[in-house]
């Protein structure tokens, strides 16, 4: 009997093991000779079997040996997490890295996200990313992450926990000040605007509403309504119309969200107005406004960046080095000068 085995070789707990024999019954021969060859004949044949099999298992192991990193975010409802989630498996290519982009069918309730969340934790990945809906109710479950010894880090939604690893995504004060100046830069001393902010656990569309308000009443705009667009169960409400039956000389707009910015766009289109409407997100439907003259200009943010760049992070922190606590993706200005450069790596991105 010859017998090769490769054993006890380990990979997340499991153990992978590879045994072969064989049982040979070789008759003598005359003077020895055909016996010396059919052995070694025999030899050769176990040693190509358990160099296949051992290259198999090498194979195996390295396969199993790349760091595991699972991103969990809001929904996929919107072109933004599809654009993220591109940046995302961009940075998996290239880092060879065995990830995954994970979400809820939608953003309501935020205990969908958490359920995810606590399932993700039972598969132990090298690092989590996420985008929390509801930051006040994540952290009791990202704190069980941190016990684990897992890096944590935040994308596009901050929260109020000192264990995270880091935090990519927008400086959301800026972004609105940004926009409020672009929407200032169209109008004049004196005119009227309205605020529509977006429903979000944290500060996220409340900090954009303030670096709006800054810039508009810098540029001596006047703010005459700010309203909810959204209902208590994420539902979009029907604004724009109250609006302009309420204050009817609004000469524009500036909303949180590009959802919220393209509906206050459509009502204002029916009504045969010409308002500026400014958006935050610079989705595809928003830039092609942009580029067909419906719209001056909008600001957007850059999904594609944030989920490149958190997964680079998350690499980092798997390999124990020095991970930056926060990180800036910039805001981008879309008018109809950049609109088709814009369009043109959108619909690459997402198609």
């Amino acid at each position: 009997m010859i017998c090769y085995s490769v054993a006890d070789q380990h990979d997340a707990g499991k153990v992978f093991s590879i045994q072969f024999s064989l049982d040979r019954s070789i008759a003598p021969y005359e003077g020895g000779e055909r016996v010396m060859k059919k052995r070694w004949m025999v030899s050769l044949v176990c040693i190509i079997v358990l160099a296949a099999l051992i290259g198999f298992g090498v194979t195996f192991l390295k396969e199993n040996d790349k760091p595991k990193v699972v991103i969990v975010v809001k929904a996929f409802d919107k072109d933004y997490w599809r654009i993220f989630e591109a940046g995302a498996e961009k940075a998996f290519a290239d880092f060879d890295i065995d990830g995954k982009v994970i979400a809820p069918d939608s953003e309501y309730p935020p205990t969908k996200q958490n359920n995810i969340l606590k399932k993700v934790l039972r598969q132990n990945p090298d690092a989590l990313i996420v985008a929390p809906v509801e930051p006040s109710t994540s952290i009791p479950i990202l704190m069980e992450y941190h016990k684990k010894h897992i890096p944590v880090l935040l994308a596009d939604t901050e929260a109020e926990w000192k264990d995270q690893t880091a935090y990519i995504g927008t400086d959301h004060p800026t972004l609105g000040k940004i926009a409020g100046e672009l929407l200032g830069s169209m109008l004049q001393p004196g005119d009227q605007v309205a605020l529509i902010s977006g429903t979000a656990f944290g500060s996220i569309m409340s900090d954009r509403i303030k670096g709006a308000r800054e810039a508009l009443e810098a540029a001596g705009i006047e703010i005459v309504t700010e309203q909810q667009g959204y209902d208590g169960f994420g539902n979009m409400k029907s604004v724009m119309e109250n609006i302009l039956q309420t204050y009817p000389d609004i000469k524009g707009v500036f909303a949180t969200t590009d959802a919220l910015a393209l509906a206050a766009l459509k009502v204002i289109e029916e009504k045969g107005l010409k308002i500026p409407v400014i958006g935050t997100d610079g989705t595809m439907n928003m830039v092609k406004f942009i580029e067909s003259g419906r719209l001056s200009g909008t600001v957007s943010q850059n999904p594609y960046d944030i989920g490149y760049l958190s997964v680079q992070q998350a690499l980092k922190a798997i390999k124990g080095e020095a991970v930056r606590k926060r990180i800036d993706s910039g805001v981008d200005i879309i008018t109809e000068d950049n609109a088709r450069e814009k369009l043109d790596f959108l619909k690459k991105t997402v198609d």
